[in-house]
């Protein structure tokens, strides 16, 4: 599973790459990953059938119970072909349906390989966290795909909606796994299914888990997201909206229904819920003309059709569940894909303006009728099967109590009399000749383009003549499930019955019902208007705009120091209510010897200092005291990585300063009334007595032992290495660093952003920075620099901005400050340094090269984009921590290894080394994106207000260096 899932990833994170070598031909290779997750499962299902199912456990985070946990029983067995073999056939037929030069082809393939592997690792997750962590994930992927075509408004809008719905029942369902998996115990769904818990507070979380499946399966009242999402291209409605993310809170459903479906609200919400979206969307349907709208509409219809049989909860109808689970897959996927190549053979779905396609396109005809019937319910489809077993499990004798579900069975009758009209509806108006209307203009579509809606259709046909050898394998999950009376069995023919006196009124009244069509409309016209679900969200969200909006303006009226005030204002007075009533220590030592009593004495001066400054540039060097006193207090307590670490960052605070001073002028702007100086010193006086405050009420309110006591002994042991403070960064809370590192990622782009707002910025930019790489081998290659005898660009500066010493100083230190921060990094894990240090220093050095030849110096000391270093680095730390899986290991476990290298001696080395080396690639990415943005940016800026003859640019954008 693991190798799968990694398959998966790794081929998604080279799909843009594939795409630009091979254009929309690398589909072909993307494909391998679900096409081997489909070969896998059945191979495994020998192991699967004997109830052996195949698991995978490692830890992930102990502290929260959290397991990366996978298992392969029947249901993912089952869900596992479907998204693998489908989504191998989708990927495939995106091979032809798309043109090389398709926009964001790229990123549309990644999107498409990852939703693949996010669904494989959902229906195979064990754990209920880890589940949502797949499950948010294909709600992120879904938005990107959906959106795919940015520049289209309806797209854009179409993911917002799709994105908002699903991720607000996410998030309901994410509380209702924190409160089933504390109220259990256990977050492990096998053990939750086999001992669920009892109670309000388990009913709660079910309820809360089943509002995530609702608005993840599109069921009333959340129905309206997925006929929006129809503007993604169709391989994503026909994977995502038909086999694979729609069907994700019907698994969920058919998951947790074994132990809770006799939940007096479990019932009420699935058959209630289920019912009304099978009529509602079947009805609705009926009076589309769009092709791909009407699959849409039809596709909600039957994702309640499948609710109500998983969350059912007896034998019989778990049974039906998983055969229509089979069945719409195929027949779905399969029509969504006909659609496709009507589209893309004829530049248009509307059945308005379609005409002859059936006699010019005879094999999609034939392939769009067959999978029509089996989604109508004709034998011998597949289709057939999973409606006759639907209706006998609700009659009597069959687990729906003595007398039957006749109002549940009447609904499901309903809805598959909706559906033949809907089918037929497709059917004629694809493919049908309109007198009096020319044929549509075509041309040939290549060969997957009706190849892979062939073998979909075919497999409907095979899987319905095979159903009842099939059953066999759906067996250990219907178990579940006590035996009814009358057993139930999967296959074609079962003699004249109910069940199929109700089959042929359903064909009967959907026939008539089509007949009827032209009335149908007329009604569906003339009828009052119902307020739509869509009505509401779009009212809701404007609701919603309109009240941030409100809010905004009345507390952030873009002034600075109106919006620190309220911020530090609501940091005095919260903490200030809770510390009330708090405990006090007994004692305060203030102070462990004269030099700390002194430098405190500097910093307060200092801070009191830089509030009477009138000149920024005096402010900020007043600021950096504090920060440098603080770094003597950490190194006077014995923490010199700590100290180490501060002097780099206050350093660094400067340089990115001064940068900015230059677009400011050298006083500060305002000049407060002696009012408002008196507030702003009260606010600060009662700033920092609360957070006084807070750091002696929380020493004295600790209760247990702290953590750290134990680090000491543990980074030795656990970690290999000396430095407790690295240790625990690249060890110990190697977690917390990750989510550091995705914050510094975020940090990074909001600082690109500041440079790339033009369109054409970045391509400028890479361009540049090729420029700089191809300039440096022609250096190499002459033997020498042929620019300046000290800096490689330093003759691309003003002769009056030049001056000689700084440049023969940074000729001498620049190498050494890199081979310093190569030393700190590598000896981090015995002595003070690491990766974020050794980072720092390496930016410094940069800034120094910047400093003495501006941005084309930069751009040859550093010929590299930020963002790739940031990329790099995370995915190194994050590979770190998953390679370690392969070996047996746990997620970001650190090997160490003791060798003895006869040229070097003694060699100690630690494989959290390269997690170290990846935040030392982020570091350097960071500051290298700062001082592109805020040094070359706004050096153009200063450029440009200064010369006449340079266009100004706006004022809120930076341009791109020059």
């Amino acid at each position: 599973m693991i190798t799968l899932l990694v398959a998966h990833v790794v081929l998604a994170a080279a799909a843009p790459a594939l795409v630009r070598w091979w254009g929309s031909r690398a589909f072909i290779v993307l494909a391998a990953p679900p096409a081997a997750a489909a070969v896998w499962v059945l191979t495994q299902t020998s192991t699967v059938l004997a109830g052996r199912p195949p698991t995978f456990r490692a830890d992930w985070v102990p502290s929260l119970g959290m397991q990366l946990s996978f298992r392969l029983d029947t249901l993912s067995w089952l869900l596992t072909l479907v998204v693998g073999a489908i989504g191998a056939l989708v990927l495939l037929y995106c091979a032809h349906y798309f043109e090389d030069d398709e926009p964001g082809l790229g990123g549309f393939a990644a999107s498409l390989t990852g939703f693949a592997g996010a669904m494989l690792g959902l229906v195979t997750s064990d754990d209920l966290l880890v589940l949502y962590l797949f499950w948010e994930l294909t709600t992120v992927l879904s938005y990107l795909l959906i959106g795919h075509r940015a520049g289209s408004s309806v797209s854009r809008s179409a993911a917002t909606q799709a994105l908002v719905v699903t991720t607000a029942g996410g998030l309901a369902m994410l509380v209702g796994i924190v409160l089933l998996g504390q109220d259990a115990g256990t977050y492990r769904i096998s053990e939750l299914v086999a001992d669920p818990p009892t109670g309000p507070l388990a009913t709660a979380a079910v309820v809360l888990l089943l509002l995530g499946a609702v608005s993840k399966s599109a069921l009333v009242p959340f129905h309206f997201w997925l006929p929006g999402a129809m503007a993604a291209p169709t391989p994503v409605s026909a994977y995502l909206h038909a086999a694979a993310m729609v069907k994700a809170g019907v698994y969920l459903v058919a998951r947790l229904a074994p132990a809770f479906s006799d939940l007096p609200l479990w019932r009420l919400v699935v058959l209630v819920l289920g019912g009304a979206t099978m009529l509602v969307g079947g009805w609705r349907s009926l009076r589309q003309h769009d092709l791909k709208l009407l699959l849409a509409y039809g596709t909600v219809s039957q994702l309640g059709y499948l609710t109500i049989l998983a969350g059912y909860g007896t034998r019989a109808a778990a049974l039906a569940a998983l055969t229509v689970l089979v069945g719409h897959a195929l027949f779905k996927s399969c029509l969504f894909l006909v659609v496709g190549t009507i589209d893309h053979s004829a530049h248009t779905r509307d059945v308005r303006e379609l005409s002859g396609l059936g006699r010019r396109m005879p094999w999609l005809a034939g392939t769009a009728v067959v999978a029509a019937a089996s989604m109508v319910g004709l034998p011998p489809m597949i289709g057939f099967v999973g409606k006759e077993t639907a209706y006998t499990s609700l009659l009597p004798g069959h687990g729906a109590g003595p007398d039957g579900d006749w109002p549940v069975l009447v609904v499901l009758v309903a809805g598959s009399v909706l559906t033949f009209a809907y089918g037929a509806r497709f059917c004629w108006g694809a493919f049908r000749s309109v007198r009096g209307r020319a044929p549509t203009p075509l041309h040939r579509p290549a060969g997957l383009l009706v190849g892979v809606p062939v073998l979909l259709a075919a497999a409907g046909v095979v899987a319905g003549a095979l159903s009842g050898l099939g059953e066999r394998y759906l067996h250990a999950y219907t178990e579940a499930w006590p035996q009814a009376r009358h057993t139930v069995h999967l296959g074609l023919w079962h003699g004249l019955s109910t069940q199929l006196l109700l089959s042929a009124a359903t064909v009967a009244l959907g026939a008539a019902l089509f007949w009827q069509r032209s009335r149908v409309e007329v009604l569906q016209r003339t009828a009052p208007a119902v307020p739509s679900a869509d009505a509401a969200y779009r009212g809701l969200m404007r609701g919603l705009d309109r009240a941030s909006l409100e809010v905004t303006g009345a507390f952030q009226r873009g002034s600075l120091p109106l919006s620190l005030g309220l911020i530090l204002l609501v940091l005095v007075v919260l903490p200030a209510v809770g510390l009330a009533g708090a405990a006090w220590p007994d004692q305060v030592r203030w102070a462990d010897s004269p030099v700390q009593v002194a430098v405190a004495v500097v910093i307060a001066a200092a801070a009191f200092f830089t509030t009477r400054a009138r000149r920024r540039l005096r402010a900020v060097f007043l600021v950096s005291v504090t920060g440098y006193g603080t770094a003597m207090l950490f190194l006077l307590h014995g923490a010199p990585d700590l100290a180490l670490t501060q002097v780099l960052v206050e350093t660094v605070s400067i340089v990115v300063f001064v940068l900015v001073l230059r677009r400011l002028s050298g006083k500060f702007n305002d000049d407060p009334s002696l009012r408002t100086r008196r507030l702003r010193g009260l606010l600060g006086i009662g700033v920092g007595v609360v957070t006084t405050c807070m750091a002696l009420v929380a020493v004295a309110a600790r209760t247990a032992e702290p953590m750290t006591a134990e680090f000491a002994k543990g980074a030795v042991e656990f970690g290999g290495g000396n430095n407790i403070v690295n240790v625990t960064l690249v060890d110990i809370r190697a977690w917390d660093t990750m989510g550091e590192l995705s914050v510094v990622l975020v940090a990074a782009t909001g600082v690109a952003s500041l440079i790339f707002l033009r369109e054409d910025a970045l391509s400028v930019s890479r361009r540049l920075v090729a420029n700089a790489r191809s300039l440096r081998r022609t250096h190499a290659s002459l033997g020498g620099n042929e620019g300046s005898p000290w800096l490689a660009e330093g003759s691309a500066m003003p002769p009056e901005r030049r001056s000689v010493l700084f440049e023969v100083v940074t000729r001498l230190i620049f190498h050494t400050i890199i081979l310093w921060s190569l030393y700190l990094l590598f000896s981090g894990h015995n002595h003070p340094g690491g990766g974020f240090a050794a980072g720092l220093v390496a930016g410094l050095a940069l800034a120094v090269r910047y400093l003495a030849g501006e941005r084309d110096e930069l751009r040859a000391a550093a010929p590299i984009m930020p963002g790739l270093l940031l990329g790099a680095g995370l995915f190194l730390s994050a590979g770190t921590g998953l390679a370690s899986l392969a070996f047996g290991g746990d997620v970001l476990q650190s090997w160490i290894f003791d060798l003895h290298l006869p040229p070097i001696g003694d060699v100690h080395l630690v494989t959290s080394v390269f997690f170290d080396i990846g935040v030392y690639l982020v570091v350097i990415g960071l500051i290298l994106d700062i001082l592109r943005s805020l040094g070359s940016g706004l050096d153009q800026l200063i450029e440009a207000g200064d010369d006449p003859s340079v266009p100004p640019p706006s004022a809120h954008l930076l341009r791109g260096p020059r």
